[in-house]
């Protein structure tokens, strides 16, 4: 994201220059990618294309997005990454379409999500990373759609169990947080690292062998966590002061009785 942001005056778009930015990507969608292009305030002519299946706005200046967004009622895919945005409007949720979401790099603050983001029930992908979250809202624990969550590089001290708990996660990333640094919280961002590259499936979903071959593996591993280690072992020359004093002194006492040539 550039820095600063006051001030500028950005690119003007209009809408030829807008129609003329549509591509068709490999299966057929409509992209309207605005990417790039120095944009300081959102552009309403932008509406009127609003039949586009994706639409990129990523590394702008803008700094507010309309509540008029959700005129985009086919929309599947939206990027707003490195811009200045600072809050998301409530008609989001009207956006049911949504299957990726790309908020990262912005000025965003817990505030500045709304509860209508719990209204997203298709989406897969929603990446709030490199904001200024201090918490995680609930609301994302009730996207049961959701494979990946990006929270990197934000103010989090701590991830709600809901989130961890979603029954399709596949990637979570929380990656540069200050958590504290107390063995319960050391636990669960291992936990949370473990997740990062855990697929996670229910049981139902397994065939006969396979189950019991995860519930072995599970006893097992409880087996380890479960023993005691042993203590350092005794040494086994008690009266060495140092490591190879023995040694040095013979070595000393050699040279002594050496003849000398």
């Amino acid at each position: 994201m550039a820095q600063g942001g006051k001030g500028l005056k950005g690119k003007k778009i209009t809408f030829n220059v807008a129609k003329n930015c549509i591509r068709i990507t490999f299966d057929g969608k409509k992209r309207l990618d605005l990417s790039k292009m120095g944009i300081t305030t959102f552009p309403k002519c932008i509406l009127r294309l609003n039949d586009v299946d994706e639409l990129d706005l990523s590394r702008n200046m803008i700094r507010k997005i309309p509540e008029s967004i959700s005129k985009f009622q086919n929309l599947r895919w939206l990027d707003l990454h490195s811009n200045y945005i600072d809050k998301l409007p409530e008609s989001i949720g009207q956006m049911t379409t949504l299957l990726y979401l790309n908020i990262s790099n912005n000025k965003l603050t817990t505030n500045g999500l709304p509860v209508e983001l719990n209204q997203l029930k298709n989406i897969r992908t929603v990446n709030l990373g490199l904001n200024h979250l201090d918490s995680v809202p609930t609301t994302l624990g009730a996207l049961k759609e959701l494979h990946e969550v990006g929270l990197n590089d934000n103010l989090l001290k701590t991830i709600p169990a809901s989130i961890s708990k979603l029954p399709k996660l596949k990637k979570l990333n929380t990656k540069r947080n200050p958590f504290p640094e107390t063995e319960q919280s050391t636990a669960f961002i291992d936990s949370i690292k473990r997740m990062e590259n855990l697929y996670l499936v229910e049981a139902k979903d397994l065939c006969g062998p396979c189950l019991r071959k995860c519930q072995m593996a599970r006893e097992n591993l409880n087996k380890m966590k479960s023993m005691v280690l042993p203590g350092p072992r005794k040494a086994i020359f008690p009266t060495l002061v140092s490591p190879n004093s023995m040694a040095k002194d013979s070595k000393e006492d050699w040279r002594l009785r050496a003849p000398s040539w």
